[in-house]
């Protein structure tokens, strides 16, 4: 064997440990030393690394992925349980301003006709029998329209991850002044109107008539010319019917308020129906050159 043949087979077999200084015993395993073998683990130990660090990040990219994905669906049944429950606020509204301009309008006949002389002017006949208006004046309905969902994205805290836009959009819609001012005039202030009349009957008319009998029609007609003369009950009567006409128009600007929340929420789930999910990963159309 020639020498150069003998060098290179040293430097194939590698150095033997004996030989090295410490340094180099650190790094070497067996014993002998090769330069090739050094770097042969070296890459072996650096693939090994990225194989398990691209792993742990990938394993973190897909569950926080799946968290988001996860959030996404939530917020898109609370998105449409939102709208829906706008929609059966808006049938609410709108029922509840059909009976009231009803109301409204029966009195305000009750109004117009209450100087006349006539023994059946508090009194309305119809084919099926009568009825004195008066006869229900005590009644009231305050304005509640649903708020469930509403209410259950607030308490379980997602509310945060519906926008800006639509929070504000919707705490007006349910928490704003335009509601709170409805409820207000249905409920205490409507309230005021009807135990001012009852204090009135209680105050004044027990003293004056024999039998109190509001809730019958015919109490109506035997003491006509009596209540005709209690110009405190129909001045009553006419700040009621004002109160009435001031919340018909509220209901109808909220209609408006509500209709736009419809629309705007249809818009967003609109996009949201469009987007395609692959696995956790979700594109919108435009994203990828679709429309």
């Amino acid at each position: 064997m020639s020498k150069n043949q003998r060098q290179y087979k040293e430097e194939e077999e590698g150095i033997r440990t004996e030989e090295l200084n410490w340094f180099y015993r650190i790094i070497t395993l067996g014993d002998r030393f090769s330069w090739k073998d050094f770097y042969d683990r070296l890459k072996k130990a650096i693939l090994n690394f990225l194989i398990v660090f691209f792993g742990v990040l990938v394993s973190f990219g897909v569950e926080q992925k799946g968290a988001e994905s996860d959030d996404r669906e939530s917020n898109i049944e609370n998105l449409i349980g939102l709208r829906d429950e706008l929609k059966s606020m808006r049938t609410y509204t709108g029922e509840y301003k059909e009976q009231l301009v009803w109301v409204s309008d029966m009195y305000k006949k009750q109004y117009l006709k209450w100087e006349e002389d006539n023994d059946s002017i508090f009194v309305v006949f119809e084919e099926d029998g009568r009825y004195a208006p008066f006869s229900f004046y005590t009644s009231r309905d305050p304005f509640d329209p649903p708020r469930v969902v509403y209410d259950a994205i607030k308490l379980d805290g997602t509310f945060r991850f519906l926008g800006p836009e639509l929070g504000r959009r919707v705490n007006r819609t349910y928490d704003g002044t335009q509601l709170k001012y409805i409820i207000e005039n249905t409920a205490s202030e409507e309230k005021t109107y009807i135990e001012d009349f009852e204090k009135r009957v209680k105050n004044k008319w027990v003293f004056d008539i024999d039998k109190i009998a509001t809730e019958k029609s015919q109490f109506w007609i035997d003491n006509r010319k009596y209540i005709q003369k209690d110009k405190y009950l129909k001045y009553n009567l006419l700040k009621r019917i004002e109160l009435w006409e001031q919340i018909i128009g509220q209901l109808d600007e909220y209609t408006i308020d509500v209709n736009s929340n419809i629309e705007y929420l249809d818009s967003i789930i609109l996009d949201k129906e469009k987007e395609i999910k692959i696995v956790y990963w979700v594109f919108r159309p435009q994203d990828i050159g679709l429309r």
